[in-house]
């Protein structure tokens, strides 16, 4: 085994959907961000927690097909989660909650991959991570998964953010302006030390991005690209954040727009429910502006 450019960790939810013959389908980070990952061609390996059902879900041989390598930890007790729409917003109802994930589960082949999304979807990533990751790797953090309480048959309420090794270890962080409903220290004090960038997004409103250099802290406005057709936003968020760690990789320049505007453009792909690869990247970027002020 080999290690991948980009390995993401998370466990896969099941979200209960009644227009799927299955009565749901595999939801959480890790699979909306792997399967980016994978569309776009990159070399990535997903560590992904499933419960036994989850196990024989398709997309799981999907991400398969796409050259993904997945490595399946098996967990007694997966997350489930009922979306409901309402006046106020999405609310979620837990009817189960997530075993941990353990960072011995990492392979050890791919201890030395370039980058690595933690993408935890129910609190399943600890703080011990931060042990399993090669101190030169560039780290993505998705906050969401953080910040629920989660109990069974109760709707998922929020929980406040609070620093610790995993905020400090984020090279890029992603949350929503809806994931500090219950409080959040300064955004200064999410990034520590130079270099660390973090993004809230805001939906159709688009996105701000706060980088740390210097000492000094810059402000990054990221306009939403607006999606044509679809109303299914869910994964938006997974796909806007692996997008962005994927470009900063590859571009290899920590400050470059450029990653911000494809996740923005990935991101309204994933809400069209359109496959996302370069040609269609290509087609829906023409014409936009980037966050700097320069057409795509």
């Amino acid at each position: 085994m080999t290690a991948p450019d980009i390995v993401v960790v998370g466990a896969a939810s099941r979200d209960l959907h009644a227009a799927d013959p299955r009565g749901w389908r595999l939801g959480g980070g890790v699979t909306y961000s792997s399967r980016l990952l994978g569309q776009l061609g990159f070399s990535v390996g997903a560590l992904i927690g499933l419960d036994a059902a989850a196990s024989r879900a398709r997309e799981v041989a999907g991400l398969r097909r796409l050259g993904v390598m997945t490595e399946v930890v098996p967990l007694g007790r997966g997350p489930i989660f009922d979306n409901q729409q309402t006046s106020q917003g999405r609310s979620q109802v837990a009817h189960s909650v997530s075993d941990p994930l353990p960072p011995e589960a990492l392979p050890a082949a791919w201890r030395d991959s370039r980058a690595f999304l933690l993408n935890p979807v129910a609190g399943e990533i600890g703080e011990a991570w931060v042990d399993a990751l090669a101190p030169e790797a560039l780290v993505g953090l998705g906050y969401q998964g953080l910040l629920r309480t989660i109990l069974p048959g109760q709707v998922v309420a929020a929980r406040p953010l609070v620093l610790g090794r995993l905020s400090r270890r984020a090279d890029l962080a992603a949350l929503s302006n809806e994931d500090v409903r219950a409080g959040a220290p300064p955004l200064r004090r999410l990034l520590e030390r130079d270099g660390q960038r973090l993004v809230v997004t805001e939906g159709a409103r688009g996105a701000l991005e706060i980088a740390r250099s210097d000492g000094r802290y810059r402000l990054r406005y990221i306009p939403a690209v607006r999606a044509r057709r679809g109303t299914d936003a869910t994964g938006a968020g997974d796909t806007f954040l692996a997008a962005w760690l994927a470009a900063t990789l590859l571009l290899r320049r920590a400050n470059d727009a450029r990653s911000l505007a494809l996740a923005a453009v990935c991101a309204s792909l994933l809400v069209e429910g359109r496959s996302i690869s370069q040609d269609a990247i290509r087609e829906h970027s023409r014409g936009l502006t980037r966050p700097d002020g320069a057409e795509s």
